[in-house]
């Protein structure tokens, strides 16, 4: 689903640590540069729930502005993560106003639903979380079995701030594996999955960029698809490489990823982190090492 199409960033409150804070393995994983890798890998996933990809594709011009719609995605990643209590919130709010005005139709039977159903907003922020835990684990991110769990269980936090009841979604690893066997059955490639996987594998560019997105951007993707689960791929009927392979990949983009100096990267706007530090102090700086403390 759209997340808001605007920065919402609130006013700096010195000492708000926001919704997470510099103790959460939120607060620390989300700084790594794997997050874009993740994010795509998230794209694929959530495409393969017809009714969600609906509600995605009937309400907004996807192939003409996914940059953008990643873009917002990350914005408010980055907003509910290290923003103020009062930013992150009125982005929560944003986003359930959208919402609650959006709909879908449902071409084989005509139902029209609303795109804020419950299943569908679960089926959303599971694919996301999903997709950072496991690029940043399996990329060689320093997340122990009790860290992960307790980063699933932080999410109930985004998950409301979505419209989502805490209770109904997964708190650790166990239950969130649980979830995706149980809708696994409600998963396919439709036309529209077809048509986001097609859009991610060759985005359309200036011609003058296309060896760019050759080298560069088909990496990215593919290896995004790659990190999918087995079922994914057979869904989509596009194998992937040996899984040992895809970590091989993983382990080395981010170990490449992460030689650019952090202050370098989250120059990058709308610079989340170095307001949250600049508000914080310097002690609040995310760290790989700080998971577990």
């Amino acid at each position: 689903m759209d997340a808001p199409s605007d920065p919402v960033i609130g006013d700096p409150v010195i000492g708000d640590p926001g919704l997470f804070g510099p103790a959460s393995v939120t607060w620390q994983a989300h700084g790594d540069p794997m997050m874009w890798i993740a994010g795509i890998r998230a794209l694929y996933l959530q495409a393969l729930h017809p009714r969600a990809v609906r509600g995605v594709m009937q309400n907004s011009d996807f192939r003409k502005d996914a940059w953008g719609r990643l873009m917002r995605t990350a914005n408010f990643v980055g907003t509910t993560t290290y923003g103020t209590t009062e930013a992150a919130e009125k982005a929560g709010a944003r986003v359930r106003r959208i919402h609650r005005m959006l709909s879908a139709v449902d071409p084989d039977t005509g139902e029209r639903y609303g795109v804020d159903e419950p299943e569908l907003l679960l089926w959303v922020h599971c694919a996301e979380i999903d997709s950072y835990l496991h690029v940043l684990r399996r990329s060689g991110y320093p997340l122990t079995e009790t860290a992960a769990d307790r980063y699933v269980g932080e999410h109930r936090v985004s998950a409301r701030l979505v419209g989502l009841d805490p209770a109904d979604v997964p708190g650790d690893q166990a239950e969130l594996a649980a979830y995706f066997e149980k809708v696994r059955p409600e998963l396919s490639a439709g036309p529209e999955a077809r048509e986001v996987d097609d859009f991610l594998r060759r985005p359309p560019t200036h011609p003058l960029l296309v060896p760019a997105r050759e080298a560069l951007w088909r990496r990215v993707a593919n290896l995004a698809y790659a990190s999918l689960p087995p079922y994914a791929h057979e869904l989509y009927g596009r194998p992937g490489p040996a899984p040992a392979v895809v970590t091989r990949r993983l382990r080395l983009t981010g170990t490449l990823l992460r030689c650019v100096p952090a202050r370098l990267r989250w120059q990058l706007p709308p610079k989340h982190i170095l307001r949250a530090m600049s508000r914080l102090g310097p002690g609040s700086r995310p760290a790989p090492y700080k998971v577990g403390r």
